[in-house]
C-alpha cells in the first residue's frame, strides 16, 4: 500500500473511490512523506498539526464524495489566503498571519474535497524565480539539493518532484508556474487569462498579468485540478471558465519554434539542444514545427513588461510601502518595483500597454498554431544565490532579466504549458513552452497529453539520497 503514494493525484484518487485505501491511511501516508524527505528540501511549510490534519481526514471519509478531490492531501502555495493556516507571503511582516477566509481559489478545492496540510515555499509576494525568504528560508531542488527549485511556485514543484504531494496549486506572473516545472521535471499550466479568475475584490480590469494554475507530475492530473480552479465567476470580468477539455484526436498543428528570440534571450549550453528534442516527439507525432525569424523586437516586449510589472507590484504592495516599518522590511527587489512603479506616468504606463496590444495582435496574425520557446535560460542555479547575475556570460541588469524567456507569453495572458524535455549532463531537468492562441488552453493541453504518452519524463525520479528516508 505504501507505494500508493508516489502515484499521480487521479491514481490516488481512484484508490480511495474503490475502497483500496482510506483517506487517513492517504493522508497518514503523506505526512509520514513530507516527514522523511522534506527536511532536505523546505518545499512544504507551515504544516498543520498531524492530530487536526487525521481528524480531518476521518471526516473526509465518514462523508459522500464533495467532488473530484474529495480526500486528496494538498499544500497550498504560500501567497494563497487559507482560512486556519499561517499564509505568510514570505514577508517577515506577515509571518504570523492566520487568514479566518479562504481565498475563492482555496474555496473551491475544499469544496471539491481538498485535504488541506500546509503551504509551499515561495518567494517574498512571489517576486523572483527562486523560492527563498526570510521567513521560511530556501526551497531546494529535488534533483541536486544545493541547487534552486525556481519559483515563484519553487514550493510546489520540488514537493511534487519528491512525491511529498500528488497535485499542487501555483501562480504565475512572470514564469511562477513554468520555471519552478521545468526546474523540477514536471508539469506546470500558466492558465489563458480569465480562465481562472482572480479574487474578485478592487480592481479587476487594469492588472491582467498574474494567474493561478496547476502543476502536477501528469496532463491528466493538470486537468483535473483546472476543471476545479476555473469555476466562472460573474463577480469578475475577465472570468471565462468553466475549464473543458479537449476531446478526440489532436489534429496536425503548426509549431513555431522561437528558440533564443534571435539570439535576444542568452541561453545555456544544452537548453537548445533539449528542446529542439522534445519538438522532434512532437514531429513524430505528426505535428510540423517551423523554425521562426523573432516576430517582435524583444526589447520592446521587455520595456512593457517591466513598466506593466512595476506599475502592479508598486500598486500591490502601496499599503505596506506607506505603513512605516514595514517598508523597511521588504526585501531589496520589492522595493526597487515599488520605488520605479511609483514614478511611472500615465503616458508610460499607455505606451506598454499600446506595445501589449501591437504584441497581440502580431501574435493573432503568425501562420502558427502554437508558439515554442524554452521554459528557462539556464538550469537551476546554486541555491545559497539570491539570484543569477549573467547568463551565458551575458551580464542581467534586473533581479528576473535572467527569466526574459517567459514574457511573450506572459505580457498578452496566453495559455503557456511548461512539459518535461529531458535532462542535461549534469542530471539536471529542463523544460519546453508550448503557447497556444487565448482561448485555446485546452488544445495546448491536449497537444501535451500526446507528448506525455511519448516521453514520461516525469517517472525520472529524484535520487533518494537528498531525502533521506521516507
Amino acid at each position: 500500500m505504501s507505494q500508493l503514494i508516489d502515484l499521480d493525484a487521479t491514481d490516488q484518487l481512484a484508490a480511495l473511490r474503490a475502497g483500496w485505501l482510506t483517506v487517513p491511511e492517504l493522508a497518514e501516508m503523506t505526512l509520514d512523506r513530507i516527514d522523511g524527505r522534506n527536511a532536505g528540501l523546505n518545499a512544504v511549510i507551515s504544516l498543520r498539526d498531524r492530530d487536526a490534519v487525521m481528524a480531518e481526514a476521518v471526516r473526509l471519509q465518514s462523508e459522500s464524495p464533495r467532488g473530484p478531490l474529495h480526500g486528496l492531501p494538498m499544500a497550498i502555495k504560500d501567497l494563497t489566503e487559507t482560512a486556519g493556516v499561517r499564509t505568510t507571503y514570505g514577508f517577515l511582516g506577515t509571518r504570523d498571519f492566520v487568514p479566518a477566509e479562504d481565498s475563492p481559489m482555496v474555496a473551491r478545492l475544499r469544496a471539491a474535497g481538498a485535504l488541506v496540510i500546509g503551504k509551499t515555499n515561495t518567494p517574498e509576494f512571489g517576486l523572483g524565480s527562486h523560492s527563498y525568504n526570510r521567513v521560511s528560508g530556501v526551497t531546494r531542488n529535488p534533483y541536486d539539493p544545493s541547487r534552486s527549485a525556481g519559483g515563484s511556485s519553487g514550493g510546489a514543484g520540488a514537493a511534487l518532484a519528491a512525491r511529498m504531494v500528488a497535485l499542487a496549486d501555483g501562480s504565475d506572473m512572470m514564469g511562477s508556474l513554468r520555471n519552478p516545472a521545468a526546474w523540477n521535471n514536471v508539469y506546470g499550466f500558466r492558465p489563458g487569462y480569465g480562465l481562472l479568475p482572480n479574487t474578485p475584490v478592487g480592481d479587476m480590469f487594469l492588472h491582467p498579468l498574474s494567474t493561478d494554475g496547476p502543476m502536477a507530475r501528469s496532463i491528466r492530473d493538470l486537468e483535473l485540478l483546472l476543471g476545479v480552479q476555473a469555476a466562472h465567476d460573474g463577480r469578475h470580468p475577465a472570468s471565462v471558465g468553466p475549464y473543458v477539455p479537449h476531446t478526440g484526436r489532436v489534429p496536425p498543428l503548426r509549431i513555431g519554434w522561437l528558440g533564443d528570440w534571435g539570439g535576444a534571450y542568452p541561453m545555456e549550453a544544452e537548453i537548445m539542444e533539449l528542446c529542439e528534442a522534445g519538438l522532434a516527439v512532437l514531429e513524430d507525432l505528426g505535428h510540423t514545427v517551423v523554425p521562426l525569424d523573432p516576430p517582435f523586437r524583444a526589447d520592446l516586449l521587455w520595456e512593457a513588461w517591466t513598466t506593466l510589472r512595476s506599475w502592479a507590484v508598486a500598486e500591490k504592495l502601496r499599503p505596506i510601502w506607506q505603513s512605516g516599518p514595514q517598508a523597511a522590511l521588504l526585501k531589496p527587489e520589492a522595493q526597487w518595483e515599488i520605488e520605479r512603479g511609483r514614478t511611472l506616468s500615465a503616458a508610460e504606463v499607455h505606451a506598454a500597454s499600446v506595445t501589449a496590444s501591437d504584441w497581440f495582435r502580431r501574435r493573432a496574425e503568425m501562420p502558427v498554431d502554437v508558439i515554442a520557446l524554452p521554459s528557462a535560460q539556464m538550469f537551476p542555479f546554486p541555491a545559497d544565490w539570491d539570484w543569477p547575475k549573467e547568463v551565458a556570460g551575458q551580464e542581467m541588469d534586473t533581479y528576473h532579466r535572467w527569466m526574459e524567456v517567459v514574457v511573450p507569453a506572459s505580457l498578452i495572458g496566453l495559455p503557456a504549458l511548461s512539459v518535461p524535455v529531458g535532462f542535461g549532463a549534469s542530471g539536471l531537468p529542463m523544460g519546453l513552452q508550448l503557447i497556444g492562441r487565448r482561448g485555446e488552453d485546452a488544445l495546448v493541453l491536449a497537444l501535451g497529453r500526446a507528448y506525455e504518452a511519448a516521453t514520461d519524463w516525469p517517472g525520472r525520479r529524484p535520487p533518494p539520497a537528498p531525502f533521506g528516508h521516507g
